[in-house]
């Protein structure tokens, strides 16, 4: 209990701030509750992708990835039964039906995924990930260890839906009114460049030895495996975009907006919706302000991601 306290104080700071780091103090904390040789963090995404910003392989981290998951497979398991799955159910049926990660020459011999789920408002609960851990050894994990796993898992999920909450929160003081900020290219290359800058720092220490060659050796470790978790969840922000910023519109609205990605003037919204030219004109100047666009050229283009999903 001594463990999961210390963890419940950690992760209710600051350590949120940083996602790699979070992770890795989950996988950490982990590790004192049970012995495994793979663990890792998976987020859904729409309605048949599963991304994996962190995961680790025989304590090396292991890099970041993204699948389509089938009817079959661990993930599609947690859809449909919204709860714990543990490799005893079926001897690892379910495990091994889905994509390998890891080291795929072995096969697990115990596993413990724990779903990750935020509230919503009005309905149940929304799945939106996992967390897993796999050994090489049969029976690694009791029932004490799987039930200390799920708490902390939880925690997780609380800590991360809080992020999420705060974050909405503080976009409603944004000019749009709570509308989900749009990530572009400038802001992957702004962040590129500030983790550039540091691992460049560290590599000029081991060409001149400045400070010990193994020390900045690691921190270039550490920082690469950031830069890596943080720009797969880039991609899953960026990816969830076009979906949000539709949703945001009411169904007028997104009706014009559909229509958009056809090209059509104002006169032709106004007839294909019902509508006058002056209100077609409101409903543009809203969606312009939910997007954050200026143009209907920007807006066609997102509404048109969302609809290839």
């Amino acid at each position: 209990m001594g463990i999961l306290h210390e963890a419940y104080h950690k992760m209710r700071g600051g350590l949120a701030r940083d996602r790699y780091d979070l992770y890795d103090y989950v996988r950490a904390t982990a590790a004192k509750l049970a012995a495994f040789d793979s663990f890792y963090v998976g987020l859904l995404h729409g309605a048949d992708r599963v991304r994996f910003p962190y995961g680790y392989e025989g304590g090396v981290f292991d890099d970041p990835t993204s699948h389509t998951y089938g009817p079959s497979g661990q993930t599609a398991w947690l859809v449909k039964n919204r709860q714990t799955y543990r490799f005893a159910y079926d001897n690892g049926a379910v495990l091994n039906a889905g994509i390998s990660f890891g080291d795929t020459r072995r096969r697990s011999a115990d596993a413990v995924t724990v779903p990750m789920f935020r509230t919503q408002q009005g309905s149940r609960d929304v799945l939106f990930g996992m967390v897993s851990m796999h050994s090489y050894t049969p029976g690694a994990f009791d029932d004490n260890a799987v039930r200390s796993f799920e708490w902390l898992a939880g925690l997780l999920a609380r800590v991360l839906t809080r992020e999420k909450e705060d974050t909405e929160a503080f976009l409603l003081l944004l000019p749009g009114g709570g509308v989900p900020r749009t990530l572009t290219s400038d802001h992957v290359m702004e962040h590129m460049a500030a983790r550039l800058s540091e691992i460049h720092g560290l590599a000029r220490r081991v060409v001149e030895d400045e400070g010990g060659e193994r020390g900045a050796a690691e921190g270039i470790v550490r920082l690469c495996e950031q830069t890596q978790t943080e720009l797969m969840e880039m991609a899953l922000w960026a990816d969830e975009g076009p979906e949000q910023r539709f949703l945001s519109l009411t169904e007028v609205e997104q009706r014009v907006a559909v229509l958009l990605v056809d090209g059509l003037g104002n006169r032709e919204l106004a007839e294909e919706t019902g509508r006058s030219p002056n209100t077609v004109k409101v409903h543009l100047k809203n969606i312009y302000r939910k997007y954050g666009m200026t143009t209907r050229e920007q807006v066609a283009e997102d509404v048109r991601k969302h609809l290839s999903r």
